[in-house]
């Protein structure tokens, strides 16, 4: 009986889209590769040719001469040569000011990212971890500052720097800088919902104070969204135009952003009242390309922290 019920099956498989398998089962019969679903390779083309391309063009364009740059192909490499008068063009710009920005943009960004850290973590394990009266009143002003557009606090902030006469030193570019509330609201956010409750209670059991629970226990294991607040205060620091363009009178204390719009100015093609100091369109290519390495080299360095911190409380056991 169970011979003719296997003969059987056989006999139908064929008429089921199956095949025999090992010891005469069944099973389904692949039909051919399933046609590619084109949307994602679509997806993909459209992100690179709206971000992929640009930053190739920006790469190309500081090999080329002016005119090169005008009528030549946009995806094509110039010269080696054209690349060394760029650079030789760009370093004598005011007597080598592209450096001068840039270390000025290191010293705002480092100060502050240090104050910030020390600031915005304590605080953050403050507003998970501790009841006090006002608390719930301070986050919701935490997350409100967050959410405002920081054009909108250049005007008090430059009221407030004025008052304590610190307009035109690095401290108020630091000050403000090393206020960040999306900087809080991350820790406060990992303290709340990653942070194992039980073990912060087993280190005050065996004694510990909360200081050194936090220093000991909370913050070694907060290593990712601390490295993740870091890249992200400091990127923010580092590409903030419109703060230092009000605060800062003197082009040697320029951070390398507003260093980029002054040479944006002197560029004829963008500015026809351009002066004798004239810059050419790759020499500027050039600069952006400087601005941004710093950033790349700090991505590159945290990538395996950030993907761990950005991860960190989207699941909880």
């Amino acid at each position: 009986m169970q011979t003719d019920v296997l003969r059987s099956a056989a006999a139908a498989a064929p008429r089921l889209g199956l095949r025999p398998g090992a010891g005469g089962a069944a099973r389904p019969r692949r039909t051919g590769r399933l046609r590619r679903n084109p949307l994602p390779a679509l997806v993909l083309a459209l992100f690179a040719v709206f971000f992929v391309l640009p930053v190739l063009w920006l790469l190309l364009a500081a090999t080329k001469t002016d005119d090169q740059l005008v009528h030549a192909n946009p995806l094509s490499f110039g010269s080696w040569h054209a690349l060394r008068v760029n650079w030789d063009a760009l370093t004598a710009y005011q007597g080598d000011a592209i450096f001068q920005w840039l270390g000025n943009s290191a010293v705002y960004a480092s100060i502050a990212l240090a104050i910030t850290l020390c600031v915005a973590v304590p605080a953050g394990y403050a507003l998970a971890m501790t009841e006090f009266r006002g608390r719930r009143t301070l986050l919701v002003a935490t997350l409100v500052v967050m959410l405002m557009p920081n054009a909108t606090l250049v005007v008090p902030l430059f009221l407030e720097i004025n008052a304590v006469h610190l307009i035109g030193s690095m401290w108020s570019i630091i000050l403000p800088y090393a206020f960040y509330p999306f900087g809080v609201y991350l820790t406060y956010i990992y303290f709340s919902t990653a942070l194992p409750r039980e073990l912060l209670d087993a280190a005050r059991l065996d004694g510990c104070s909360e200081f050194g629970v936090f220093r000991r226990v909370a913050l070694p294991l907060a290593a990712p969204v601390v490295a993740l607040v870091g890249f992200f205060s400091f990127v923010a620091n580092w590409t903030n135009y419109y703060l230092p363009y009000v605060m800062l009178p003197q082009s040697n204390q320029f951070p390398v952003q507003v260093g980029l719009g002054t040479l944006l100015d002197s560029v004829p093609q963008f500015n026809p009242t351009a002066g004798s100091l004239e810059v050419q369109r790759p020499e500027l290519a050039l600069a952006t390309l400087l601005a941004i390495t710093p950033v790349l080299i700090v991505f590159l360095f945290a990538q395996r922290f950030l993907v761990s911190g950005m991860l960190a409380g989207a699941t909880k056991d």
